[in-house]
Parts: structure tokens; C-alpha cells; sequence
């Protein structure tokens, strides 16, 4: 598996750029992946579906379909794209430390 070396940090990633275990998720790997989207700043918007994620994997041990995470964000699928460009699959699950989603996510 390659590493990332970001602020001081290494993570080993898979071939498509997810961390490899969601116990090494932390905040350099969150400004990381940030950096990889193009996304500038992260807001309150961003954060919410972190957390909606990371607490649905640690209580589920998968990912929350999409619709799962659009009704408990409250966020319409739209606007969830439009906070993570490449998806809440690949962005925001990335995002979140979580291991790529296998199913519709």
C-alpha cells in the first residue's frame, strides 16, 4: 500500500487514496483529503456530515446509504455533492476515515 505524508503525519492509503484504517483518521488527514477535493475551507456543513458518517461506522460498521446520510444531514443529494465535488462515496466517506464504501453510498 502507498503512504501520504502530510503536516509532519505518514498514512497509508489503498489504491484509491482511503486511509487504511479508520483509527489512524485525524485532522491532518481531514486537511489532507481537503487539499486532494479542492475544497477551500471546510464549514459547519462540511463537519456535519463527517460526524453523521463517523457515528453511523462506529455504531453500523458500513457506511450510511445515501439517502440515510441526506435524511439524518437533513441535506438534500445535491448539496452534498456540492460540498465534497467527487461525492459523499469517495469525498466525504474518504473525509471521514471510513474504508471505501462497497455499495450505493
Amino acid at each position: 500500500m502507498p503512504n501520504v505524508e502530510f503536516m509532519g503525519k505518514t498514512f497509508t492509503v489503498d489504491e484509491d487514496g482511503f486511509i487504511d484504517s479508520y483509527e489512524n483518521w485525524c485532522e491532518e488527514w481531514v486537511q489532507w483529503v481537503k487539499k486532494e477535493e479542492g475544497i477551500d475551507e471546510l464549514n459547519e456543513e462540511h463537519n456535519k456530515v463527517i460526524d453523521v458518517l463517523r457515528d453511523y461506522y462506529e455504531k453500523n460498521g458500513i457506511a450510511p446509504m445515501v439517502r440515510v446520510l441526506s435524511k439524518v444531514t437533513g441535506f438534500k443529494l445535491k448539496h452534498i455533492y456540492e460540498l465534497f465535488p467527487s461525492g459523499p462515496g469517495k469525498g466525504a466517506c474518504k473525509m471521514a476515515g471510513l474504508p471505501k464504501p462497497t455499495g450505493c453510498v
